[in-house]
């Protein structure tokens, strides 16, 4: 049975391979999901804290932990390390492998939620701030508790949509 990343990845045809990015073919799916388990507990207690500064320096910890899994990738996270060295030599091998673009697009989505919700908790627009921050934590228990990536479906969606988009330009192109 294929992950629900694994099988709108293959609609998509967005998977790259191993031979053309250089790297791994893809990343275990249960450590999005325990990354994401990690993040809902954090944010989670932003909401119980915020507008304590101590809440405010939460949502600052997970705004970074974001950034890092949108710049450098999910595997890259400090919560990959835990599941690496933790977790998966506990587990069986994975039955398939999921392509980490989507993962990595959630978090940049997730990024953008943390960042919204710690700039206005900071200038003190504190129902924005956890508006925003509980956007985030919905999104991030599907994960956790359903194993459903909102952000993965939404990089799927556009990553057709633009693919759509380049085969109407190419046979418009052909045409002329």
């Amino acid at each position: 049975m294929s992950t629900i990343h694994e099988r709108a990845t293959e609609r998509a045809g967005t998977a790259p391979s191993a031979a053309t990015t250089g790297a791994p073919a893809g990343i275990d799916p249960r450590g999005p999901q325990l990354a994401a388990a990690l993040t809902a507990v954090v944010l989670a207690a932003v909401l119980l804290l915020a507008p304590h500064p101590a809440g405010i320096a939460l949502l600052g910890v997970q705004t970074v932990l974001f950034a890092i899994g949108a710049v450098a990738g999910v595997q890259r996270t400090p919560h990959a390390w835990l599941f690496r060295t933790l977790v998966r030599p506990r587990l069986a091998p994975p039955t398939e492998l999921e392509d980490p673009a989507p993962p990595r697009f959630a978090q940049a989505v997730g990024l953008a939620f943390a960042l919204v919700g710690l700039v206005a908790l900071l200038a003190g627009a504190t129902v924005l701030g956890q508006v925003a921050v509980g956007f985030a934590l919905a999104a991030a228990l599907l994960n956790a508790v359903f194993a459903f990536c909102l952000g993965c479906e939404v990089y799927l969606l556009v990553s057709r949509l633009l693919a759509g988009a380049r085969r109407t330009s190419t046979t418009e192109s052909a045409r002329a």
